[in-house]
């Protein structure tokens, strides 16, 4: 098992004892079978303590892995046919959001995702997953060529954000995904979106507004990138694993502030460890709520989705019984400042 965190030293240095008696055990022909043993036991212990453990940082590392799956690999492992669709119809086709109909285990869908790239030239021509507003109106007249023809949407999250250069501006950025909150907020057919890695901001809000949210274990949710939290407090990017803890991004917090429906669960290690597992678990996971979401009528769901959303959040009262905001331009100042 390869490893490629600083946190996964431990798992490493296990599996060097282990490979060094394996040779010990075959040059000398010494029965070592009872220290194997042993230490195959400590490993996976090791394991477990340690992927069952992380730490906000160490999951956003985990989500960024180069060899986790991305859109185009769950497609290919969990769909029997896929047709891509090109173009918003207006400014162009945007590479870093990919879509079509597919079909999973013969039920039709629409399948929406960002797009990352697996070397550095794709990631060039995907702009690393980050997606200009024709992007997002892409995605959106996806959906709506589903609602047309009656089929479910699935979305995969994975974008560090939506591109931010000023073109991206000047052609509606904001408006797009503001655009793509309002209609998804109403779409007549079920929509189930699945954070499958990184889940930045606007640019993953832009697709993610859905019937049931997901995470994959290993994935984080929030407003803005540790990176960019620690720069914004603390004016530089070494407090970004205190500003990951500080964010509650991760899928058990996610989970436990009721932002998304369910956390899916990852192969030990992580997703790239094991694609197959993974994508058989998010196969599953879609056609089951598939099954129970089908069975509402467009009505239904569209309330449903409403309420929902509208629910999030929580209002802290004061004793007068008035709700406390900050004031303008009024701001937390974190001790370290």
């Amino acid at each position: 098992m390869e490893t490629t965190f600083d946190f996964e030293k431990p798992i490493a240095d296990l599996q060097m004892q282990i490979d060094k008696v394996h040779q010990v055990a075959e040059k000398t022909k010494v029965d070592m079978s009872a220290t194997l043993s042993e230490l195959e036991s400590k490993l996976e212990k090791t394991k477990h303590t340690i992927y069952e453990n992380m730490t906000g940082w160490q999951k956003v590392q985990m989500s960024r892995h180069a060899d986790r799956p991305q859109t185009f690999d769950y497609i290919n492992l969990i769909c029997e046919e896929f047709i891509e669709l090109h173009g918003d119809r207006n400014v162009g086709d945007d590479k870093a959001i990919v879509g079509g109909f597919a079909s999973i285990s013969g039920q039709p869908i629409m399948v929406i995702g960002h797009q990352k790239g697996k070397n550095t030239k794709e990631r060039q021509f995907r702009n690393f997953g980050m997606a200009n507003p024709e992007g997002y109106r892409k995605a959106l007249r996806l959906m709506k060529l589903a609602e047309k023809f009656n089929k479910p949407v699935l979305t995969l999250i994975d974008t560090m954000g939506a591109y931010p250069g000023i073109e991206a501006e000047e052609r509606g950025q904001g408006e797009a995904i503001a655009r793509n909150l309002l209609e998804m907020s109403i779409l007549k057919v079920p929509v189930i979106c699945i954070i499958i890695g990184e889940g930045a901001s606007g640019g993953a809000l832009g697709i993610g507004i859905g019937d049931k949210v997901y995470m994959l274990e290993h994935t984080w949710y929030s407003v803005i990138s540790p990176e960019s939290c620690s720069s914004i407090l603390w004016r530089s990017w070494d407090y970004k694993e205190n500003a990951a803890e500080a964010l509650k991004l991760t899928s058990a917090d996610m989970l436990k502030n009721g932002l998304i429906d369910g956390i899916i669960p990852e192969p030990l290690g992580g997703a790239h460890h094991d694609h197959k597992k993974v994508a058989e678990s998010v196969k599953q996971q879609v056609l089951a709520d598939l099954k129970i979401l089908q069975r509402h009528s467009p009505e239904e769901l569209v309330a449903s989705r409403i309420a929902k959303f509208s629910q999030m959040g929580v209002v802290e009262e004061s004793l007068t019984g008035s709700a406390t905001q900050p004031g303008p331009g009024e701001r937390t100042h974190h001790p370290h400042e």
